[in-house]
């Protein structure tokens, strides 16, 4: 035994009381809040009786040698280290806080999605934001379903099946993420009354059946009965390339249709089978607040827009479903849609010279962001706009600018 303690337990009988009275106390805190020391939060009960014990026992040291013989009784962490704590019960005018702190040897706050079921729209190779969402969700545990355009839906489903994607499919813990399925999806249209006869004759949809917005919907609601997790990774402007005074209504309005109100529509069609407390989230980019020549064809437009919808979504899924709506602002990634505007690899070298976090932009740091903001961990968190970009949204002069050098 410990010989400041073993003085301490010869005290006289004053002091024994005192000492019966606080391993009560700490009995009492442990017994209220024993469910939660068992998940994974360890107590410290604080009492007023430490000043008077350091009157009886003279020393601080001697208190601390009687909290590390409490703690070994009762689990408590020792009383000497608690800090400034309110007052959580107040029986008989003695008064006792309760501490959360992590366990020694605890891994941190881990993300825990087991049991949940995700929806990613969007997904059609290994490359994207889609996937690296996708991939998140499952090393957090969810089943993964996903939604990849019509016409290139054979070529991922091939690759899939013959272990192309194998490689990029390896979750941290060596294990490979699991697709549960694959549905054909063309978020550009509603319901098959509004899918025009020439899509319908079109050779790149011919054997697909159900891949409107509310067949994919209805089909998963068969197949599985709900989600918890949906996730928009979609967006196309087939006059990207254009500026906006060259860009056609069509152009303009096919841009807002397949990158914005896409959004609206699957989580108006998905929301029905969304369990309370899940979580939607969608894919930005800065041109939607600042000017990004060269990304046009009404693409910044429709940016602008899938914030805006962000937010009202965020009150109008909040109110009816409990469900949160955020959206991430990613920076440039070389994926191979990104590489349709055309100077990708420019915008990516932009970034690095002039972010504040000189590095390279991973797709799994958005991943990881996705699969936070899914989680119970972000759960006071809605209608935001969270930039994963090293930085890059916060400054207001390029640091590579010739100007600089002259």
């Amino acid at each position: 035994m410990d010989a400041t303690v073993a003085g301490v337990l010869g005290r006289p009988a004053g002091a024994m009381r005192l000492i019966s009275q606080c391993q009560v106390a700490a009995a009492a805190v442990l017994g209220m809040m024993g469910a939660s020391a068992a998940s994974g939060l360890q107590l410290v009960a604080a009492s007023p009786c430490i000043p008077v014990c350091r009157q009886m026992f003279g020393s601080t040291s001697v208190v601390s040698a009687f909290g590390r013989a409490l703690s070994t009784r009762t689990g408590f962490a020792s009383c000497a280290r608690t800090t400034s704590a309110g007052p959580i019960f107040s029986p008989s005018n003695k008064r006792f806080a309760v501490r959360a702190m992590s366990q020694s040897g605890a891994q941190g706050l881990p993300i825990d999605l087991r049991g949940k079921r995700a929806f990613i729209a969007g997904v059609a190779d290994d490359n994207g934001y889609g996937w690296a969402i996708a991939k998140a969700l499952a090393a957090a545990g969810a089943e993964i379903l996903v939604g990849t355009w019509v016409p290139a839906l054979n070529i991922f489903e091939t690759s899939l099946r013959r272990g192309k994607f194998d490689e990029s499919r390896k979750l941290p813990d060596g294990s490979l993420m699991e697709i549960a399925k694959v549905y054909p999806l063309d978020a550009v249209y509603d319901t098959p009354e509004d899918v025009p006869d020439d899509v319908k004759a079109n050779k790149r949809y011919a054997g697909s059946s159900n891949w409107t917005v509310k067949e994919v919907a209805e089909t998963v609601k068969s197949d599985f009965g709900s989600i918890d997790i949906l996730v928009h990774s979609l967006a196309n402007g087939p006059e990207v390339t254009k500026p906006l005074l060259e860009t056609s209504r069509k152009g303009y309005l096919a841009a807002i249709s397949a990158s914005s109100y896409s959004f609206v529509s699957l989580l108006q069609h998905f929301l029905p089978i969304m369990n309370p407390g899940g979580a939607t989230v969608s894919l930005t980019y800065i041109a939607s607040e600042r000017i990004i020549p060269g990304y046009g064809g009404g693409m910044s437009s429709a940016k602008a827009a899938l914030e805006s919808d962000t937010r009202v979504l965020a009150y109008e899924a909040g109110r009816k479903g409990k469900i949160r709506v955020n959206t991430i602002s990613a920076g440039p990634l070389g994926s191979r849609a990104a590489k349709a505007i055309g100077f990708i690899e420019k915008m990516i070298e932009y970034s690095y010279v002039n972010a504040p976090l000189q590095k390279e932009l991973l797709a799994e740091e958005v991943g990881n962001t996705a699969a936070f903001l899914a989680s119970p961990l972000a759960s006071a968190i809605t209608g935001s706009t969270i930039y994963v970009d090293n930085g890059l949204n916060t400054m207001g002069l390029a640091l590579d600018s010739p100007t600089l050098s002259t």
